[in-house]
């Protein structure tokens, strides 16, 4: 059951649910007035590394890369 808690798989899922996380906490900051911008950028940045971090994982798990 440990070995289940670390696959890919779940990696993916746990990446996928901050990413979706991020979306919404970038939502909510960007309707607050008045705006932190230093604070979105850095949401924004991290979401973007979660993305790449998603994407890499999927070709792992694929096993093939992208035309």
């Amino acid at each position: 059951m440990d070995s289940n808690l670390h696959s890919p798989d779940r990696q993916l899922i746990e990446l996928r649910i901050e990413h979706a996380d991020l979306d919404a906490m970038i939502d909510r900051l960007a309707e607050q007035t008045p705006v932190d911008e230093l604070m979105l950028r850095r949401l924004k940045k991290r979401r973007l590394a979660l993305r790449d971090q998603i994407t890499r994982l999927e070709i792992e798990i694929d096993g093939k890369e992208p035309a």
